[in-house]
């Protein structure tokens, strides 16, 4: 068997055990079918499992094969690597200390077999970052470039018809424009335009930058940040051989679907990304951190304490998250192939 044809080895983080987390995990799993695509394992509690298995209808008789070292998976049926053998107290819809230590727990053992590959991807669960006892930490994404060493990533949302990332992320409005410079653009721009080549194998993609300012700025009438930074960047990339155009309004991009005529978006900030994402990607998208050397997304989406335990979280944007993992890794390896140079 080549090394492109091996089954995925999938690492899932089971994140904030009072959310829909261990719902959607065991409803996504439980899929006979799934075990033909990828090797899943989960780095969580059997019995946090177990317990959210009973809130599940017709579900009550699936179960995990535990794995007691991450070289012993089954390749049968979906795996679970406790990271603790503690009894857990759930309390659904709540945010609490220990749910918030169980979600890096995961996490952390989780990114250790991640990073020394041996496991191929990581599907992360929703966490919420108020239970999370870490000095500065905010969100994922950020842990996971830091974890893999590198300031180069972009926060990529993706969906059937529509990819849009961003130059800010988890960061205060009032502190974006100030972090909207020519580098910043153009540093977003070369991550991008390199995943959709790599991991999306998409050739001379085309890609949309947006506008900070209404109206993008109406020739600086209503902001100077499209004169400073974005315009240059977008020159320059361009010179480089990236084919990048704007800036658009957002509004009119979205609102006239021209946004379609491109292959990506690159947004300036978190919401002006993730607002006509999520309307667009009708609870289906995924969150993939473009840029790392080893592949990892998550559902669109978060803990949603609301529903937590009443069987009603939906499982498309999770069982999404594994499918674009494992398509990714694999446009990867076939990249790496296609560019070795042919012996004469």
């Amino acid at each position: 068997m080549s090394e492109t044809e091996k089954q995925i080895t999938v690492g899932i983080t089971h994140g904030d055990i009072n959310g829909i987390g261990y719902e959607i995990i065991t409803k996504v799993l439980s899929d006979p079918q799934m075990m033909e695509i990828c090797t899943p394992v989960v780095f969580g509690s059997s019995k946090a499992a177990s317990y959210h298995r009973k809130t599940i209808k017709g579900l009550s008789d699936f179960t995990f094969n535990v794995a007691r070292q991450i070289n012993q998976l089954s390749r049968k049926k979906p795996n679970m690597y406790n990271i603790t053998d503690e009894e857990l107290k759930i309390e659904l819809g709540e945010v609490t200390p220990l749910a918030g230590k169980m979600s890096l727990k995961s996490l952390t053992t989780a990114v250790q077999y991640w990073i020394s590959k041996k496991i191929d991807v990581l599907v992360t669960a929703p966490i919420n970052k108020k239970n999370i006892d870490m000095e500065n930490f905010t969100g994922h994404t950020e842990y996971l470039a830091a974890a893999c060493n590198t300031t180069n990533y972009l926060m990529l949302m993706v969906a059937d018809k529509l990819k849009i990332g961003t130059v800010t992320t988890h960061l205060p409005l009032s502190q974006v424009p100030e972090k909207i410079t020519k580098d910043a653009v153009l540093g977003k721009l070369r991550i991008l335009n390199e995943s959709l080549i790599k991991d999306f194998c998409i050739v001379k993609p085309r890609i949309a930058v947006l506008a900070l300012n209404p109206h993008a700025g109406e020739g600086g009438q209503f902001g100077k940040e499209e004169q400073k930074a974005i315009i240059p960047a977008i020159e320059t990339a361009f010179n480089d051989g990236i084919y990048a155009f704007g800036p658009y309004a957002a509004d009119g991009l979205f609102g006239s679907g021209e946004y379609l005529h491109f292959d990506a978006v690159l947004g300036m900030y978190h919401d002006q990304s993730m607002l006509p994402f999520k309307l667009l990607s009708n609870g289906e998208g995924v969150n993939y951190t473009a840029g790392l050397q080893y592949v990892r997304t998550s559902p669109a989406h978060g803990t949603a304490y609301d529903i937590a335990g009443k069987n009603s979280a939906s499982p498309n944007s999770f069982r999404n998250a594994i499918y674009l993992a494992c398509d990714i890794f694999k446009n990867r390896q076939n990249y790496a192939l296609n560019s070795k140079p042919k012996n004469d």
